[in-house]
């Protein structure tokens, strides 16, 4: 009864957070402000997907750019040389990103690869998609593909940045539903089986390879609908942008600082990391790497100081409150 009385708070959480989200463009017109609004909610996506294979399966991956990139090029290269409504495009990118992640997946888990194996398996993908999209031409190389601006809700191009926002809360809320269902579905339970004790988990039944097989492939598409996103924003992609680091250090830090395997950490990574980078910004200018830096810094002293992140310290702040408010009555 308890678990499931936790459940529904949870989805009151993330009602709750999607209505104040939502309200947010509605009374500020600042273009400051919804600006870092849309890049936050766009970093806690990058986190949220990355914290399913991450932080639910445990399978740490350092190239998550992989099925970033290859949602961004399926999104571009849909609408430039298909002719492929926006939207539908779309569709295609999350399907695609998740294919790669079950080819990833079935190559690395069929034989055995975790840990650091898997996690440089995920780089080498990465930079191996990388080097393709410089030498193909479809991708357009090194000079990249430019998607042309034509504002419509139809073609996913907004006249501001309002549009964006609510375009990629949507996207956030369907990953915050999909952390939630894996936090109370028998899938969520075998998954985090699997990443406490493999062996266990396949004593009682688990197939590990198939449970993790279904995690990358949903983490693979949310990856992806972060491509598809960052393309309609910016109309533009290259395999710098598309395979970098970037985009795997920025995914993998703020759940890490915020606290993997909970529903609410990769928020609160995304919105800290990203309130540092704008202070950092305004103090240092445009140095560049400046952020990597910083986030560098800010991972090193949660690993040391706050292992569980900031989501794990305000559960261990919460619960020594109740005690103490325990002992209080006690001693009344």
């Amino acid at each position: 009864m308890s678990t499931r009385l936790t459940g529904l708070r949870e989805l009151a959480g993330i009602a709750l957070f999607v209505v104040v989200a939502a309200a947010i463009p509605l009374v500020s017109t600042s273009g400051v402000t919804l600006n870092f609004l849309m890049m936050a909610l766009y970093a806690a996506l990058l986190a949220q997907a990355w914290n399913i294979l991450g932080g639910f399966g445990g399978q740490f991956s350092f190239g998550h750019a992989l099925f970033f990139g290859t949602g961004a090029y399926i999104q571009a290269m849909s609408q430039l040389n298909g002719g492929i409504n926006a939207w539908a495009g779309l569709a295609l990118a999350v399907a695609g990103s998740a294919g790669v992640g079950v080819f990833v997946g079935a190559l690395s888990f069929r034989y055995g690869l975790k840990g650091s194996y898997f996690a440089l398996v995920t780089l080498a993908f990465a930079e191996v998609f990388r080097i393709l999209a410089l030498s193909v031409p479809f991708t357009g190389g090194g000079v990249g593909l430019m998607i042309p601006l034509r504002e419509s809700f139809t073609n996913m191009q907004f006249g501001s940045r309002r549009g964006y926002v609510y375009l990629v809360l949507g996207f956030v809320t369907a990953a915050l539903l999909i952390t939630w269902w894996l936090k109370n579905s028998r899938f969520g339970a075998y998954l985090q089986a699997v990443r406490d004790n493999e062996d266990s988990a396949r004593a009682i039944g688990v197939n590990p390879f198939r449970i993790k097989l279904g995690a990358i492939a949903i983490s693979g598409g949310l990856m992806g609908a972060g491509g598809a996103f960052y393309v309609q924003v910016f109309q533009y992609i290259d395999p710098g942008i598309a395979f970098g680091p970037v985009t795997s250090v920025e995914a993998l830090v703020a759940a890490i600082v915020g606290g993997i395997g909970t529903l609410w950490g990769p928020i609160l990574g995304a919105v800290v990391l990203h309130m540092l980078a704008d202070i950092t910004r305004n103090m240092f200018g445009e140095l560049p790497g400046i952020n990597l830096v910083i986030y560098g810094v800010v991972l090193v002293l949660i690993v040391m100081f706050m292992p569980r992140g900031i989501g794990g310290l305000a559960a261990t702040v919460r619960s020594l409150w109740k005690q103490h408010g325990k002992k209080e009555g006690r001693h009344d």
